[in-house]
């Protein structure tokens, strides 16, 4: 039972600093005993300086460090007994820090403007304020017991001061103004008096460091950010703040500074060398003892989440964030770090600053050294709940040790990485030192290119090209490193020729981007599975050219090759585009990009044959539904604008491939646009609606193409109107539609938008498809148009076309298409919106067709669609299949098409 007395004892006995400040002044005492069951909060800090006497600079002074003494004693009371957690300490020391530098600033500021005036910009007449950035555990909101307080002072704009009054006040420039300000504020916290401090401050942050201005304009920051900052400052600026002053001019800078718009792979250098200064750092013998630069400290693991945050936050958002635990949680979130190593680390974290705060709580000393001598380290020991110091170093070694892991694993090379069979440096001798023309083809034949000359002119032609010689020198360099393990890596995957033929294209695509190329050269792995894509298929190997971006998804295979979880991709999906509102451009490329990095993992998993083509078709077509349900609600939001309703008065439905869920990789998308008849008042707005949806959708932004999408499916085609009413669309269907409108019914369904439009849309398509007909007018019709689409294109004779021939998939379609409307009447399952093969199959059990025939037909179906799969993925514009595999085949659905519509030609 928790006891105030056997607490004191406690934090007495473990804190030599608590118990100087309780001998000294009997009123924190009091103080403790009368507040000690509650965590120190920010508003009970600022009430207690704003009932302060700040009459002076000493008063000012005092009443911080007096506050500062009571933060701290219950802080360390509540910690030292458990009532306190982790976050609750970091939480009350950064508000200590806030509340002390905007009282202090207030005060000085006006004390200040007294003499001078207020400063006011040159350009905008408006009143300027210093905005202090805090740094490090500051803008992390870390900040431990004893830190220093890492700050930065700008302001907005260049000026002088000027009285509100018009008064004759000794004017200056709002950079002296500024100065005198931030000096004054520094003195405030940082002066040691006769009631000790408030916080130590460092400055060395700024910019150009000691030797740099105090202060700085937002030009003046701007200009050193762009031109003159180097990696260590873009590590040091993640964790940037505004803790006074508003922010948001600040981040506009700061941002774009710290996170760059593509995957900075360019980067890995500099934290390789950084990490080399933590490693060497580390491994000095006065720093084995230290649990913050020592090896397995605090830094490490900061060190460890920042990278991620340097290389991927212009892309990933949620990386975006700054506390280091928030960051762990978003790389174990987003697979970027197993699950395992992020919990390890996040134990270690707690464990190490937990130990750091006691380390403190002994004397308020800024330190992170373990204790030497035998007193403090049982007191340690007792502090962090250990029976002694041998058990409590035991389990700081664990965590220690577990750090060290991860740490270097952030940089290890991967073992996936192969060595060229033909031996090292082969493709050395073919690009590094260029050999004669003979012996550059003696080279690439021996490594198991067929068609050897014809490479090596290839290759000359890169190294002779202006492109080549224009590269920056630095892009030149990483390209000659990375090109000769391009010539053996692809010499490994057959066939080699046009793996290596197709990886050269891709590099000559990107060779501009430092970027990939520092990626391709760091990872080795990604190398790897980048000639195995090209090795497979054209289509990936162009793709992949198309947006190198997604190079960054063959890092991870475990991610790369895992099932799509749709509804946690489309809720990470849903906040990104929410981050950029207002931002059209920026919201377009997120779909785009989410789009191309779902498609690309599908591709990599079928490729691997992990995918049926129903299966693949199936994520293919609801990564189609989740990128228009967003792009309607994000169109909606600017076409209603302040007035916008929950959702959007208008349904999308599907036909064809994206109705059936029989979507390919560059399938168009076959939609119309439906309203609600009680909105009739809103048909313009919900034009304008599908108009925006459609130029979503095709505009070609720098990130591509989201979706072709063809609406000649609407009532009147091309002639008819972009959106209808579901009245409109209902009349059209019993009056006035072809037969082969509503065939087309039988692939169509509602995918996305207002669910009582797609519901009346349903209802529409089941009525249709249920509505009694006669069967050999039917037939004819049907016939007929599937004549004259054969009419209308030239098949080869000595080749079989799988999409087109005869007995091929569009013959099969049209078959379950007639049965559908031939029998749904009498069967309702046949309106189920199956695909082709389970509808066949249905069809068969039910003895509308002979069930043998039924079912080869349907396996014949899915063979087909596998050869057209195989063309498309291998470029081919056609789906040609040579005659002999092509027969047995054909078969069941010739003899099908006869049996189910051969009487009606």
């Amino acid at each position: 039972m928790y006891s105030f007395d056997a607490a004191l004892a406690r934090t007495t006995r473990l804190s030599r600093y608590a118990h100087r400040l309780l001998a000294v002044d009997r009123g924190l005492l009091d103080d403790l005993r009368a507040h000690h069951d509650r965590p120190f909060r920010r508003a009970e800090m600022q009430a207690a300086l704003d009932a302060a006497d700040l009459s002076d600079d000493s008063s000012l002074q005092r009443s911080l460090r007096v506050l500062r003494k009571r933060v701290m004693l219950r802080t360390v009371h509540r910690d030292l007994n458990g009532v306190a957690d982790l976050a609750e300490v970091t939480a009350a020391m950064t508000a200590l820090a806030e509340v002390s530098l905007t009282t202090a600033t207030d005060y000085c500021k006006r004390s200040l403007a007294a003499i001078h005036g207020g400063p006011r910009g040159r350009d905008s007449g408006a009143a300027q304020e210093l905005i202090i950035v805090g740094m490090g555990k500051l803008g992390g909101r870390e900040l431990n017991v004893s830190s220093d307080i890492d700050l930065i002072f700008v302001y907005p704009e260049d000026g002088e001061t000027a009285a509100d009054d018009g008064t004759g006040q000794r004017r200056i420039g709002n950079q002296e103004f500024f100065s005198k300000l931030g000096q004054r504020v520094i003195a405030a916290l940082h002066e040691v008096t006769g009631d000790g401090f408030v916080f130590r401050v460092d400055m060395r942050l700024r910019p150009y460091g000691d030797s740099g201005a105090l202060v700085a304009s937002f030009a003046m920051l701007e200009d050193y950010l762009v031109s003159q900052a180097r990696t260590w400052e873009r590590y040091a600026w993640i964790k940037a703040r505004a803790v006074c002053g508003r922010g948001d001019d600040l981040e506009q800078l700061r941002r774009p500074f710290v996170f760059r718009k593509y995957l900075d792979y360019g980067a890995v250098d500099e934290l390789r060398k950084l990490h080399g200064q933590i490693r060497a750092e580390a491994q000095r013998r006065d720093a084995l003892a230290n649990i913050k630069i020592g090896p397995g400290g605090i830094r490490e693991i900061e060190f460890t989440a920042q990278v991620f945050q340097l290389i991927r936050g212009g892309r990933e958002r949620a990386l975006q964030v700054i506390p280091t635990l928030d960051v762990l949680a978003v790389l174990a979130e987003r697979g970027l770090l197993p699950r395992d190593a992020v919990d390890e680390l996040v134990a270690a974290y707690r464990f190490l600053r937990n130990l750091e705060h006691r380390l403190q709580y002994l004397d308020d000393a800024q330190t992170q050294r373990l204790p030497e001598n035998s007193s403090d380290k049982a007191l340690i020991a007792e502090a962090m709940n250990f029976g002694d110091y041998e058990d409590f170093l035991a389990a700081l070694n664990h965590h220690r040790y577990n750090v060290t892991r991860h740490f270097e694993g952030v940089f290890a090379a991967d073992p996936g990485s192969a060595e060229s069979d033909s031996g090292p440096g082969d493709g050395s001798r073919v690009w590094g030192n260029p050999p004669s023309p003979a012996e550059a083809m003696r080279v690439l034949g021996a490594m198991g290119y067929p068609n050897a000359e014809s490479l090596s002119e290839r290759l000359s032609r890169i190294r002779d090209s202006r492109h080549y010689i224009g590269l920056p020198e630095k892009n030149r360099v990483r390209l000659d490193n990375l090109m000769p393990r391009v010539i053996e890596t692809a010499a490994r995957f057959a066939p080699a020729d046009t793996t290596l033929i197709r990886m050269l294209d891709l590099l000559e695509a990107i060779d501009r981007r430092e970027s990939y190329l520092a990626l391709l050269t760091e990872y080795p792995p990604v190398l790897e599975r980048m000639a195995r894509l090209a090795s497979v298929s054209a289509w990936a190997s162009d793709y992949l050219r198309r947006h190198p971006i997604l190079l960054d998804e063959l890092l991870d295979t475990s991610a790369l090759l895992a099932p799509p979880h749709w509804r946690k991709l489309a809720h990470a999906l849903h906040a990104d585009l929410d981050h950029y509102a207002g931002d059209t451009e920026r919201q377009m490329d997120i779909l785009r990009h989410f789009k191309q990095a779902q498609l690309f993992r599908l591709l990599a998993q079928d490729l691997d044959g992990l995918m049926t083509v129903e299966r693949l078709s199936d994520h293919l077509s609801e990564l189609a539904d989740r990128i228009l349900a967003e792009t309607l609600r994000l169109t909606w939001q600017r076409v209603a604008g302040a007035n916008c309703l929950d959702a959007p008065p208008v349904a999308i439905a599907g036909y064809g491939k994206l109705g059936g869920k029989e979507l390919g990789y560059a399938s168009d998308l076959d939609i119309i646009f439906l309203y609600d008849d009680k909105a009739e008042s809103d048909r313009e707005r919900s034009a304008r609606l599908a108009q925006r949806v459609v130029t979503w959708l095709n505009t070609l932004t720098r990130a591509g193409v989201l979706y072709e999408t063809d609406l000649r499916l609407r009532p009147d085609g091309e002639s008819g109107l972009l959106v209808t009413s579901i009245s409109a669309f209902r009349e059209y269907q019993m009056k006035h539609a072809w037969v082969w409108e509503h065939q087309a019914l039988t692939r169509a369904r509602f995918c996305v938008g207002d669910p009582a439009v797609g519901e009346a849309f349903e209802d529409i398509r089941l009525d249709i498809l249920t509505t009694a007909r006669d069967v050999a007018p039917l037939k004819k019709e049907v016939v007929a148009m599937r004549g004259k689409m054969r009419a209308a294109r030239t098949l080869p004779a000595d080749s079989f076309d799988a999409k087109h021939g005869r007995g091929g998939i569009i013959d099969i379609e049209f078959i379950v298409q007639f049965l559908v409307l031939a029998h749904a009447h009498r069967y309702w399952e046949l309106t189920r919106n199956l695909g082709t093969i389970a509808l066949l199959r249905i069809a068969a059990d039910l003895k509308l067709i002979p069930r043998e025939l039924g079912y080869d037909a349907a396996d014949a179906y899915r063979e087909f669609r596998r050869l057209q799969h195989l063309a498309r993925l291998n470029d081919h514009k056609d789906t040609r299949v040579d005659l002999e595999t092509a027969a047995p085949l054909a078969a069941a659905p010739l003899a099908l098409w006869e049996a189910v519509l051969g009487d009606g030609s």
